[in-house]
């Protein structure tokens, strides 16, 4: 033992200096380029919502049909997600990133130039396929070349695109369709598109690919995930259009979805090498941040859902409107997250993030009280401290998430954590979607209780109504038939207001629960996860 402690000479080695935590400004432009793709691909699920009835006429499709744009995004991107660890080590990181670059480039262009509604889902597709790869990469980027005092910015600009991007989508999408056209929807990623290729050949350092582990690939794995998970949002996605389990369409996805779901994961538990490392939901940290990451999912993908849809039913609100009510929440966070790491070092990171889930569930609250008036001037405020929260959601929820994450399980880390959000984006607007539709018709039953013919309210009303339709020139028969048709789209205008208040306490609650959930992590310490560089 005693010749382990001296050199040739008889003395003492000189006690090593501790890492330097110095990162290189190459290093820093990878890390931007990885979020530059990522802001992209966040951007594109949600820039083109309020431009599908736009596209839809453009494409000769119907409104039912035009639903299948955003759904073929969305399950590409759900597949692709949890293959990127794997195929990263494959084809190394600096080749995939820009293989996949080129390729979103390519179906962007092509999504601008489609002709009709195949070509459209069928190049919307590959976007998802393609852009679902740049999200995970550049959480993955950061866990693997920075070390853990700097992951805290890292982790600050990754939550700018994983929380700023779903608010400020609507936002310039409606600008671009208002002002130039649908197709700007996705030419606008033609020049970051390029400068992130470019940045990529530049920062991130070349790496041997290993194509060799494709023929000992996880292919049963593989095929069993991207079946389950691809059928899974499509009932997601489409099961309130088909009327979920009165369709045996939907009856028979759900039955795949279940079988092969289920052969996925007894897969990956089982084999000694899997594409994904389903085992890490078991640790403590990483099982609780997943499913408040269902919630956050259900949270930022909700929010953008809901209230755009609210302004063009009840307000009649254009694209761009609809955006400048949204970029309430988006814009003040570009100032708001430069404090956040700040933030997690002075406090208990988890508290900070329950305050953060706490906030977003406090501006859901203020939103399940509007009125048929209830406008920009009064939702500002909501978003305003959605705005606030959205920022001590995602970078502390990473942090916990990321803790004690050994660098070879980075990349499948970064996969199950990025699923699981788009999953409960996913889940949540299907819930949504539902919600909306049921409890629209609950609140017409019981406001129609109240509005018969047997009141005197009511019949003074369409007395009232009547003879101002007569006065407008209508013949009485006429006017009477306009009287009662104006009542009921009343009716119909304010249960549908119900209904959306409603949506908003269910997105408040589910947000409030998974930010107490936290508080029962165990406690880590600021400095991003316990990746090493």
């Amino acid at each position: 033992m005693a010749d382990s402690t001296v050199n040739t000479n008889g003395q003492k080695p000189p006690i090593p200096s501790p890492q330097s935590d110095a990162v290189s400004l190459k290093t820093w432009i990878g890390v931007m380029g990885a979020m530059l793709g990522a802001f992209m691909a966040v951007l594109d699920i949600q820039i083109t919502n309020s431009s599908l009835q736009q596209i839809d006429g453009a494409i000769g499709a119907t409104q039912e049909e035009g639903s299948w744009i955003s759904t073929s995004y969305l399950v590409a991107e759900i597949v692709t997600i949890p293959l990127t660890g794997w195929l990263s080590q494959v084809f190394s990181v600096r080749w995939y990133l820009v293989g996949n670059s080129i390729l979103f480039l390519f179906f962007s262009v092509c999504c601008a130039w489609s002709q009709n509604l195949g070509q459209m889902i069928l190049f919307r597709a590959g976007q998802g396929f393609t852009g679902g790869v740049l999200i995970p990469m550049s959480l993955t980027i950061v866990l693997t070349t920075l070390p853990k005092s700097k992951q805290p910015i890292g982790l600050a600009l990754f939550s700018i695109t994983a929380t700023f991007a779903p608010s400020i989508g609507p936002t310039i999408g409606g600008w671009l369709t208002d002002n130039l056209g649908w197709e700007y929807n996705f030419y606008l990623n033609i020049v970051p598109g390029i400068l992130l290729i470019a940045i990529v050949f530049y920062a991130i350092n070349p790496q041997p690919l290993h194509l060799e582990r494709l023929k000992q690939g996880d292919w049963w794995g593989i095929l069993f995930m991207a079946i389950g998970l691809g059928a899974l949002e499509v009932v997601l996605e489409q099961g309130q259009e088909y009327d979920w389990f009165g369709s045996k369409a939907i009856q028979y996805l759900t039955v795949v979805a279940v079988i092969f779901i289920a052969l996925f994961i007894w897969v990956e538990l089982t084999r000694k090498q899997p594409f994904i490392n389903l085992s890490l939901l078991v640790r403590r940290n990483f099982g609780i941040s997943s499913v408040a990451g269902l919630a956050l999912g259900l949270g930022l993908y909700g929010t953008v859902y809901i209230l755009p849809l609210y302004l063009g039913t009840i307000k009649d609100y254009s694209p761009l409107q609809i955006g400048e009510v949204i970029a309430w929440s988006g814009i003040p966070q570009l100032f708001l997250i430069p404090f956040v790491p700040k933030l997690t070092q002075r406090f208990d990171i988890r508290l900070v993030a329950a305050v953060g889930f706490s906030l977003f569930a406090v501006s859901c609250f203020m939103n399940s009280t509007m009125n048929h008036d209830t406008a920009i001037q009064e939702l500002r405020w909501s978003q305003l401290v959605r705005a606030l929260g959205q920022p001590m959601m995602i970078l502390p929820l990473t942090t916990i998430a990321t803790a004690n994450i050994e660098p070879q399980q980075a990349a499948s880390a970064s996969s199950l954590f990025n699923m699981m959000r788009n999953m409960g984006g996913s889940v949540g607007i299907a819930a949504l979607k539902t919600l909306l539709t049921r409890r629209e018709q609950f609140h017409s039953q019981r406001l129609g209780e109240f509005v018969t013919s047997y009141s005197p309210q009511t019949q003074q009303r369409i007395d009232q109504m009547t003879q101002y339709f007569t006065r407008q020139g209508a013949d009485p028969t006429t006017a009477h038939n306009q009287a009662l048709k104006a009542i009921a789209n009343v009716i119909h205008r304010e249960s549908y207001v119900l209904a959306f208040n409603d949506c908003f306490y269910f997105i408040a609650i589910g947000i409030l629960i998974s930010g107490l959930a936290l508080l029962f992590c165990k406690k880590v310490k600021s400095g991003g996860g316990a990746v090493a560089h």
